[in-house]
């Protein structure tokens, strides 16, 4: 099996006033994909009806989206339809857990237990949250259950098609075992999520192939172009694989830090404005010493939680960010 072709049908959406998707008219259309191209199809669901109507037609497997799998009464009602009809209507052959949109951790894992009770294959999708890769969600989902396949879900993770191929080698470096990327012939005239979609000569570039899921213990294997990974065999042998975790944890507290400082220098500057516009000097000795009085009440409480940074090494940092802050409003 070259790989799984996803498309979904029902797409919850935030406002509804856009695209709802096609709805089960649009699973005749899975239909002829497998049939033509002889490539097993998978859609999402988020209600018995979903499940239902989508197991009568022969899908290969289902996903659970990020807004779904937040809520575990949903997650349970879907678990419930699976029993039900799986043996009654169709050979599914695996079901695609996402992440829910807040990074809970617990939840995630939560959710994977109760899929497993169907005895349907489970896999987990990673696709962060808000656009942020949570890596660290993600990390001790994989340290807890190193036997469930994790699938990287780069498209909204990122929000960007043109971040999609960063992000793909995480597969490799994380010892991943695959990707959902979204594909689109015209991403300009998507109905969704149209920033986030690669068109298909891009994902050839990735060539990826995905084996069947025939079994929970059965192996699932990424190759590509650039690298080939057998990941039951890398998370043993790959002394570095902890390391390269832990690293993608910093790297986007990096980025976080950076963001908020960008983030402050942006309120900053509208606070200049304000201050000449009401006359009023860029500098506040009494807010500077309040500030500082604050710092050092917070860094007595870091260190009281086991988290001891020395008050010198904030009030540096501090210091820096208020010059530059002075500067922005000057």
């Amino acid at each position: 099996m070259p790989f799984i072709f996803r498309a979904g049908v029902w797409k919850p959406r935030t406002s509804p006033y856009t695209f709802q998707g096609a709805g089960v008219a649009a699973l005749s259309w899975l239909q002829e994909v497998k049939t033509q191209f002889g490539v097993p199809v998978a859609t999402e669901v988020a209600t018995r009806e979903h499940v239902e109507a989508a197991l009568q037609a022969g899908i290969d497997y289902l996903w659970i989206g990020a807004r779904s799998s937040a809520n575990p009464i949903v997650v349970q009602s879907i678990c419930s339809a699976i029993s039900d009809f799986r043996f009654q209507i169709s050979d599914l052959k695996g079901i695609l857990i996402k992440n829910p949109v807040n990074a809970d951790a617990a939840l995630w894992i939560g959710n994977i237990e109760r899929l497993e009770k169907t005895g349907v294959p489970v896999i987990a999708v990673h696709r962060g949250c808000n656009h942020r890769p949570c890596w660290s969600m993600a990390h001790t989902v994989r340290n807890a259950r190193p036997d469930i396949p994790m699938l990287l879900d780069p498209s909204h993770m990122s929000g960007k098609a043109a971040k999609v191929p960063e992000l793909m080698e995480k597969i490799e470096t994380l010892a991943l075992d695959g990707a959902m990327v979204e594909v689109h012939c015209c991403p300009e005239q998507a109905l969704s999520d149209r920033k986030q979609q690669i068109r298909p000569e891009e994902i050839s570039e990735f060539r990826f192939q995905i084996s069947d899921f025939r079994g929970q213990n059965s192996e699932f294997r990424v190759q590509s172009s650039e690298f080939r990974v057998q990941n039951s065999e890398v998370r043993g042998q790959n002394s570095e694989l902890e390391l390269n975790w832990l690293r993608a944890e910093i790297d986007e507290l990096d980025e976080q830090i950076w963001d908020s400082i960008a983030a402050r220098m942006d309120v900053s500057k509208r606070i200049g404005e304000w201050k000449k516009e009401h006359g009023i000097a860029p500098l506040q000795p009494e807010r500077y010493k309040e500030i500082v009085k604050e710092l050092k009440i917070k860094n007595e409480k870091l260190r009281m939680n086991g988290l001891p940074l020395s008050e010198q090494f904030m009030l540096n940092i501090w210091e820096m960010i208020h010059e530059e802050s002075l500067r922005q409003q000057r």
